[in-house]
């Protein structure tokens, strides 16, 4: 992953400047985003997160329109991203991808054998009895899980980290860092970028990129994949402290207020 040493764009001058180009042509406008730390700031619990007001203004604004199309890619269950977020017209899609929410109520899920499932029953139950204490829970997705930390005291976070992914893997699952936490995914080849590409491809067909502009936001490193499968074909964020950080991502802002100044200016072209 490259190093990125990124522009940061704070403001709508900023946009202008660097992304007029590319968001005037003729070409419906399609808006990608992740939901925790990029539509909404982090919480300490998942349940507490809220996408700031002046950000649901304008992306309800943005999907009224008959020229703009949006998807939010999460790593939480599809429905409960849908239910965090609550807007129609919008597709959603959770577990990293693994499963697709369309407006019109049809769904896609990624296929997984039941030798996957059997094993995933196990270590939910496993991490439970074994490490979900100090302040440690698993978030329980059905397709993945997440194991949060982040109320762990600093002194037991290193030694639980490395027992919990020692465990993920013993299952057969990819144990993936996040912020504050650990992600179990199933070992398939599908992410957020392939399903950004899959979202793309229902919505405009095959040659999506001739006829959408696409615009992606997101802070985690899950994020980077969809980053690197739109690279050189739409424009990505990384939503991030520093601008000194591996990423596949075009551009820089600081947080998820620079999110909802984004999709402001966007909404008003």
């Amino acid at each position: 992953m490259p190093v990125g040493n990124l522009i940061t764009l704070r403001n709508d001058i900023d946009f202008s400047r660097t992304l007029e180009n590319y968001a005037s042509t003729k070409k419906t406008l399609a808006v990608l985003l992740d939901y925790d730390g990029t539509l909404a700031p982090i919480a300490a619990h998942p349940n507490d997160t809220r996408i700031p007001q002046e950000t649901d203004v304008q992306l309800k604004q943005l999907v009224t329109r008959d020229d703009v199309f949006v998807a939010v890619i999460s790593g939480r269950g599809v429905d409960d991203v849908r239910s965090k977020v609550n807007i129609d017209n919008v597709t959603y899609a959770g577990n990293h991808g693994l499963e697709i929410l369309y407006p019109d109520g049809t769904r896609y899920n990624y296929p997984i054998s039941e030798d996957l499932k059997s094993n995933y029953t196990k270590m939910v139950d496993t991490l439970n009895e074994n490490f979900a204490h100090d302040g440690a829970w698993v978030e329980n997705k059905k397709a993945s899980l997440t194991f949060h930390y982040r109320n762990v005291p600093a002194e037991l976070q290193n030694e639980l980290k490395e027992e919990v992914k020692k465990t993920v893997k013993g299952f057969g699952f990819r144990a993936n860092q996040a912020h504050m936490a650990i992600e179990a995914k199933p070992p398939v080849e599908w992410n957020k970028g392939m399903a950004s590409l899959c979202i793309l491809e229902n919505k405009f067909g095959k040659d999506w990129s001739d006829k959408a502009k696409v615009f992606f936001a997101g802070d985690d490193t899950t994020d980077e994949d969809a980053m690197k499968a739109l690279k050189n074909k739409g424009i990505s964020f990384r939503i991030a402290n520093s601008n000194q950080i591996e990423t596949y991502a075009d551009y820089r802002l600081e947080s998820p207020l620079g999110v909802g100044k984004l999709l402001k200016w966007l909404a008003n072209r």
